[in-house]
């Protein structure tokens, strides 16, 4: 996923408000911890966009499986520590105040067991007091199969439509992402196939639960798709 397109992942997402997510990712720390300040890690970092934002209140570091996403990251904010992972295995020395994991990147776990794992996985680099935050994909009565989408980029020395029709199997939600990019040297056409699954509340509270970790839902999030809030058990919560 994104290889032959991370290269225009930023300008397809250019209307995305990453400033506005930032401040409301620090309000909601502040109202949670008390302050916004710490040691935050960005799971799923993609090119560091919020990370370059949300350094005006953390110290921050992203982790990502995409090399290439991650080369554009340290390209944008360097100095800034990033690491190549998987969020369901990684191991970073330390332990952060607040760790995110946003624009549903864990809908790309296609198993509870992996959702679980990755949740596992976050907790352990968690401080005690800390907070974890996972913006997560569709429910499967939200998806809304037969869509289409469509996004234009309109520069002098680049044109790219990205276009997709929203389809369902079973409980996972299909999005096979074709891209049309005319440069002036060429005009090529890339498919990018995606596949994330489609979870119930009462399934991803679940994969918290076996986390160890006590969780609510914010039904509004930063980006209408919801939010989990969640935090360790305390020891006579967790016996």
């Amino acid at each position: 996923m994104f290889d032959k397109t991370a290269s225009y992942y930023d300008k397809i997402y250019a209307a995305k408000d990453y400033a506005g997510e930032a401040e409301r990712i620090a309000a909601f720390v502040a109202e949670e911890r008390g302050r916004s300040e710490g040691r935050l890690l960005d799971v799923a970092c993609g090119t560091g966009l919020h990370l370059e934002h949300l350094k005006r209140w953390f110290d921050v570091e992203g982790l990502d499986l995409s090399a290439q996403f991650l080369e554009i990251a340290r390209t944008r904010l360097p100095g800034t520590p990033f690491h190549h992972g998987d969020m369901r295995t990684f191991r970073l020395d330390g332990r952060f105040d607040v760790i995110t994991c946003l624009f549903s990147a864990i809908g790309y776990l296609m198993t509870l067991d992996e959702v679980a794992q990755a949740l596992q996985a976050m907790a352990d680099h968690l401080k005690p007091e800390g907070v974890l935050r996972v913006d997560p994909w569709f429910t499967p009565g939200e998806w809304k199969p037969g869509t289409v989408q469509a996004i234009l980029v309109d520069e002098p020395e680049l044109k790219i439509a990205r276009v997709s029709t929203s389809l369902v199997e079973g409980r996972t939600s299909v999005v096979d992402l074709h891209y049309l990019i005319a440069t002036t040297e060429e005009t090529r056409h890339i498919v990018d196939p995606h596949r994330l699954q489609l979870y119930t509340v009462d399934e991803m509270a679940s994969a918290f639960e076996r986390a160890g970790l006590r969780v609510r839902r914010d039904e509004a999030g930063i980006c209408g798709r919801g939010a989990y809030i969640a935090r360790k058990k305390i020891e006579s919560e967790a016996s």
